[in-house]
């Protein structure tokens, strides 16, 4: 397959002066704890969302071409007037970015994407990230922007403009990964500390060939449990309360939402530990304790992504596996001994086919690094 950055640059007519790309991730460990001010340890994806793009002082909009989207234009001095569509993540950044005091002039641009599409691998954040990138340069003003500001700004995209409750985690890490390594992120302070993938084993991104739409689930539910959660304790946010506070909470459905806030926070913080350590064995064991409470006690499994890590447990050199992102469908990721990584691919293909119908696909991954804009 041609990467993105060649098929952005081939689509784009002419010659673009920049390219700006921003990666997808998966999370290790540390799922629905962003927006609680929790702990997450995510890493890049070697997928990386790509945007070709020039200046056009010519012109009178912003003009962006899509791989399987389509051609869309805006004013740049009036980004929100247009539909609610794929595009919505791109006028979003214009227009908070204008908020900001940073306007660019009309400009032309080409996006391709490796990432696969609602798989729980971050391709919107990453989509915002590279424009963030991409306007921030041709406006002359990127070195004024730090690369916690750029995902402050793409989760604002998300929050203030499509809708969702979403925590910090997903732009921050596109934006600040360091190849080759997971990064164990303190989503109230946004320090990181990046921890080298142990070479005894590989990280397996686990496709269910299944897809949801955050915007439509229950994901503002629980983030809403969460809160209410918080001031039945009397903390600002979960990552404050303890296990026993958590479990005085008369209502059984927020003790549950908070147990596992709680306890993944703990689980988190161990999976940093033990990576440190070079203990993959114990990390395999806390990324699966991580799935049982995602599916127990946050209740965002589905009947596919606790198949594929049923299987994954059960194949061959699995030393854990659970569902990765916002749930509900797409992705699961297991950590794999590197040396029966084949094996074990070739069992949960098979044996997940057979239970379920459906043909998963799987990608052994090294961690990529973060956003990156380059002048041509």
């Amino acid at each position: 397959m041609i990467g993105a950055r060649h098929r952005a640059i081939a689509a784009f007519a002419g010659q673009p002066s920049i390219v700006s790309s921003a990666p997808g991730r998966v999370n290790l460990i540390g799922e629905h704890t962003d927006y609680n001010d929790g702990f997450v340890f995510p890493m890049a994806l070697p997928f990386s969302t790509v945007i070709a793009a020039a200046s056009a002082p010519e012109e009178s909009v912003v003009r962006l071409s899509s791989e399987g989207f389509g051609t869309v234009e805006f004013d740049p001095m009036n980004p929100l007037d247009g539909p609610a569509d794929w595009s919505i993540h791109l006028r979003g950044v214009h227009a908070l970015l204008a908020a900001e005091g940073v306007r660019v002039g009309p400009w032309r641009g080409s996006i391709a994407s490796d990432i696969p599409l609602g798989a729980s691998l971050s391709s919107s954040a990453a989509l915002e990230v590279a424009c963030i990138g991409a306007v921030l340069r041709l406006a002359h003003v990127d070195s004024g922007w730090s690369r916690e500001r750029r995902a402050q700004l793409g989760q604002r995209v998300e929050n203030e403009v499509v809708g969702l409750p979403s925590g910090i985690m997903d732009q921050l890490i596109s934006a600040t990964a360091r190849a080759g390594h997971a990064s164990l992120i303190d989503c109230r302070t946004f320090e990181a500390a990046h921890h080298p993938v142990p070479t005894d084993c590989v990280v397996v991104v686990m496709d269910t060939a299944t897809r949801r739409e955050l915007v439509e689930s229950e994901y503002a539910a629980r983030r809403a449990d969460c809160e209410g959660a918080a001031r039945a304790i009397g903390v600002d946010a979960l990552r404050d309360a303890s296990t026993t506070q958590v479990a005085a909470l008369a209502d059984d459905r927020l003790r549950r939402r908070a147990r596992h806030v709680v306890t993944e926070n703990q689980r988190t913080l161990a999976a940093a530990d033990a990576m440190a350590a070079g203990d993959s064995g114990r990390l395999g064991e806390l990324m699966a304790a991580s799935h049982a409470s995602l599916r127990d006690d946050y209740e965002v499994s589905g009947p596919q992504l606790d198949a594929i890590v049923d299987t994954a447990l059960d194949a061959p050199g699995c030393l854990g596996a659970r569902m990765t992102g916002g749930g509900f469908a797409g992705c699961a990721v297991a950590l794999v001994e590197a040396s029966r990584a084949a094996e074990f691919e070739r069992a949960v293909s098979s044996r997940y086919t057979a239970a379920t119908g459906r043909e998963p696909v799987l990608w052994p991954v090294t961690p990529g690094p973060g956003a990156q804009v380059v002048e041509l």
